[in-house]
């Protein structure tokens, strides 16, 4: 087995790039699990609102091209690779450009920042099923573990959040993330560690009055998820009289569809209703304190692998 690392893949959820694209995207997202054409029908309706094309793939195209410059400035040719879980260009498809390129040991870096089975493990099983897709001559590719712990990503928010407060210094605070089924959360260390971020952030940033809340919940009323919801948040705030908010989303990397309908139209909706006024944090994108983190985690010691029973469905 090859030890030498020679690429680099940027694995991530992906995203329509028109409207012809919008619900077989979504059929891919959906794909065994109970969600009804009417449900995918809907969400469609969020993608329409903004031409069918999702933010995310733009977002992921920036951050390789931010990476490939950071790498080169350090002296490293590493090619950049990028592969997604639901839409062009798909995991496997970039798996075997890999392999025709020459490539034998990559690592992996997936855009989500914390633990749990969605934003984690299950990445680590697309990797393995699109090398087992491309046959027995694919490369070796090493997932990278999450990094919601890693200074980087905590400097690049916190840079985000100050510009805010800058603003806003006595507003409180809303962290959120998206939010996961109570079962999957149970195996999972994504709540410990998104607490642990938020503390970190807002200890930098001198924020005194925050709060962790979720977004984007897309199961079934009836299984319990993750809560409080981000507008359930809005609407205590405003119960307390609070005038303005800044809503900050701590779990996600890119400002993509979840955060442009979920925050900037769906919460901001919610917030003008009650009389607050909603200032959203820019999620770390190409942040060089983010950029240069994932290459110290590409040029690093090899990653350490997750428990055998860590992060299950």
């Amino acid at each position: 087995m090859p030890s030498e690392t020679d690429a680099v893949l940027v694995v991530s959820f992906g995203g329509p790039e028109g409207p012809d694209d919008v619900m077989p995207f979504l059929r891919n997202v959906a794909r065994g699990r109970p969600i009804s054409e009417e449900r995918l029908a809907a969400v469609a309706e969020h993608y329409y609102l903004f031409g069918g094309i999702s933010p995310i793939n733009q977002c992921n195209r920036d951050l390789v091209a931010a990476l490939v410059s950071e790498l080169a400035e350090r002296g490293s040719a590493l090619p950049v690779y990028w592969g997604n879980r639901n839409w062009a260009p798909f995991l496997a498809d970039t798996v075997a450009e890999m392999r025709d390129d020459g490539i034998s040991c990559a690592r992996a870096f997936a855009t989500s920042a914390f633990g749990s089975y969605s934003g984690c493990r299950q990445y680590g099983e697309d990797i393995e099923r699109a090398r087992a897709a491309v046959g027995p001559d694919a490369p070796v590719v090493r997932k990278l573990p999450p990094f919601g712990d890693h200074d980087g990503f905590l400097s690049a928010i916190a840079d985000r959040l100050g510009d805010v407060r800058r603003t806003e210094p006595n507003a409180p605070v809303v962290f959120t993330a998206h939010s996961i089924p109570d079962s999957m959360a149970a195996s999972a260390p994504y709540v410990a560690q998104l607490n642990e971020a938020c503390r970190q952030v807002a200890s930098r940033t001198g924020t005194s009055e925050w709060s962790l809340a979720y977004q984007s919940r897309s199961g079934p009323a009836r299984v319990p998820w993750l809560e409080p919801d981000v507008g359930d948040e809005l609407e205590r705030l405003a119960g307390d009289k609070a005038e303005a908010v800044i809503v900050a989303p701590i779990g996600f990397v890119a400002d993509h569809m979840e955060v442009i309908y979920d925050l900037d139209t769906e919460a901001r909706r919610r917030a003008d209703l009650l009389g607050l006024r909603l200032f959203r944090v820019p999620t770390v994108g190409t942040h060089p304190a983010f950029v240069k983190m994932i290459a110290d985690l590409v040029l690093g010691p090899p990653p350490v692998h997750c428990p055998v029973d860590c992060c299950l469905r």
